[in-house]
């Protein structure tokens, strides 16, 4: 194995984590394929805060952007908003998000995080759900980590294109296309 100097490994780690924001220490130590420890100290030197830290602090910025629902509103964490542009939500699924026979994940519960984060991108103060077409891909199950990425394909008058796609760990789980309106007067 080929010993990255520190400098390169230290603005590799960084262009990842730019990346990828979700990227655990384990992860990043198999990625540049050193120890855990070495990326602990790493991110120590540099003033990058961990996981969980870095997601509390996107989580924050992103609520304070929201105009069109209520900050508590978005089912999920809200991690990324740009304003009529994206916006990335996180949710674990959890023992009451599933059925009891099959646990899998109820239906809504996937569509509500897609749904709310694509009102949430919303550049209005009151914005609706006119039209969604989903698709529900693969089930879900209990402590699976959904991230759902929204994007606002084009806009026509008060009317957002917006397509959502919501993935676990390793594959797309949920797709939607929605079509909000802007009730601005």
């Amino acid at each position: 194995m080929v010993r990255i100097k520190k400098r390169i490994r230290q603005q590799l780690l960084l262009d990842q984590v730019k990346e990828k924001p979700f990227l655990t220490d384990e992860e990043l130590a198999k990625i540049l394929q050193v120890s855990i420890q070495t990326i602990r100290l790493d991110r120590l030197e540099l003033g990058m805060p961990e996981l969980r830290e870095r997601v509390k602090k996107m989580a924050e910025n992103a609520q304070n952007k929201v105009k069109s629902i209520g900050r508590g509103e978005v089912v999920g964490e809200l991690i990324d908003l740009e304003l009529g542009k994206s916006g990335i939500s996180l949710m674990k699924i959890t023992e009451e998000m599933v059925f009891e026979k099959t646990q899998v994940a109820r239906g809504h519960y996937v569509f509500s995080q897609a749904n709310s984060l694509a009102l949430a991108i919303i550049d209005a103060p009151l914005a609706v759900t006119g039209v969604a077409n989903v698709k529900y891909k693969i089930p879900v199950h209990v402590g699976e980590k959904l991230v759902a990425k929204a994007e606002i394909m084009r806009k026509r008058g008060n009317k957002y294109f917006v397509w959502v796609k919501t993935k676990n760990e390793t594959q797309e789980v949920f797709r939607a296309k929605f079509i909000m309106v802007s009730l601005e007067s």
